[in-house]
C-alpha cells in the first residue's frame, strides 16, 4: 500500500485532501513540514501532499523546502476550505469566550470572531486545535477547523461555514522522490521548475524575454531569499504549457542561459478547477 505524509494531525485539512487524493494509501501525520519532505526523499514510493497557497490568504510558506529536497511535483489539488466552529457537544455559542486555531483560519474567519467578540488564540494547525478542545472538555474554548476534525475528536459542529468568503481554496502540491512525467497529448499541463539567476543588472528582464517571444504564459513567479542571504535569490515558476512543447523548450534553452541553478521540479496536469475559477 502506497503511503501519503501530511503536515498536522488527524482531520487537518491537508489529511481531507489526502483521503480525496488516495482514499486507499496509508496516510500518516508529520509534526512539521520539514519532516515530511525528509520522509518522501528517502523513500522512493512515498508521497507527500503539501499545502502550497491559498486563494485568500495567499503563499503558506514551503517554498524554502521545494528547493532544498527538489522533490517531483505530480500534481495539483485544490482542496474546498470551508471553517466551522467546533465545541464540546452541547456547548451553546453564548458560552465560548475563546477560539483556537491556525493564524490562517483565524484571519478567513475574522467578520465571524470580530461579531460574537471571542478572544483569538494562534495554535499551529486547525485540527491540533480541534483535538485539544477534545482533550480540556471546556465550554468556553472552542475551534475553528473541518468537519473531518469534529468527527475525529468527537466534538459538535457549532456554526458551519463561518470563512469570510465562500469558495476559498488550498492548492496542494503532491510530490515524491522519483522522477515521473506524463505523456504529451491533448491537455492543459503546467510545468514547474525554479532557478537562480548569475548575478548581472537587468538579469530577470532578460531572463524573462524568451516566454514573451515564444508566448509562453508565466502563472506563478515568485522571488524567494537564499537561506541566510539577502542578497541572492532564487524564483519559483509555473507555466502554462508541457515541457516537450516546442515553445516551452525555446523558452527555458533562452532562460537557462541567465541562469547559474535550473531545476525542473515537475510537469504535471493542471486541475480542471483553474478553468472554472479564471
Amino acid at each position: 500500500m502506497s503511503k501519503i505524509y501530511f503536515q498536522g494531525t488527524f482531520g487537518a485539512y491537508s489529511h481531507l485532501a489526502s483521503l480525496s487524493i488516495n482514499p486507499k494509501a496509508e496516510i500518516i501525520p508529520c509534526k512539521t513540514f520539514d519532516e515530511c519532505f525528509l520522509k518522501a526523499s528517502k523513500n522512493d514510493e512515498s508521497r507527500i501532499v503539501i499545502p502550497e497557497s491559498n486563494r485568500i490568504t495567499g503563499n503558506i510558506g514551503i517554498e524554502y523546502l521545494i528547493f532544498k529536497y527538489r522533490l517531483n511535483i505530480y500534481a495539483e489539488y485544490f482542496q474546498k476550505i470551508e471553517h466551522n466552529l467546533l465545541a464540546i457537544p452541547g456547548t451553546k455559542i453564548d458560552n465560548i469566550k475563546n477560539v483556537y486555531s491556525h493564524s490562517q483560519a483565524l484571519s478567513q474567519c475574522s467578520k465571524f470572531i470580530k461579531k460574537y467578540n471571542f478572544n483569538e488564540n494562534v495554535r499551529a494547525d486547525t485540527a491540533g486545535s480541534a483535538e485539544m478542545i477534545s482533550r480540556n472538555k471546556n465550554k468556553q474554548d472552542a475551534a475553528i477547523a473541518s468537519t473531518l476534525s469534529a468527527e475525529t475528536y468527537g466534538l459538535e459542529i457549532i456554526k458551519k461555514n463561518i470563512e469570510n468568503e465562500k469558495g476559498n481554496l488550498t492548492r496542494f502540491l503532491i510530490m515524491g522522490k522519483k522522477i515521473l512525467q506524463p505523456e504529451f497529448k491533448n491537455k492543459k499541463y503546467i510545468t514547474s521548475f525554479l532557478f537562480k539567476l548569475k548575478s548581472k543588472p537587468a538579469a530577470l528582464y532578460q531572463s524573462l524575454g524568451g516566454f514573451a517571444i515564444n508566448g509562453v504564459n508565466l502563472t506563478k513567479l515568485q522571488s524567494y531569499p537564499e537561506k541566510n542571504s539577502f542578497d541572492s535569490y532564487f524564483f519559483l515558476c509555473d507555466l502554462d504549457g508541457h515541457i516537450e512543447e516546442p515553445k516551452v523548450q525555446k523558452s527555458l534553452e533562452e532562460l537557462g542561459l541567465h541562469c547559474e541553478d535550473f531545476h525542473v521540479l515537475g510537469v504535471f496536469e493542471a486541475d480542471p478547477i483553474r478553468e472554472k475559477n479564471s
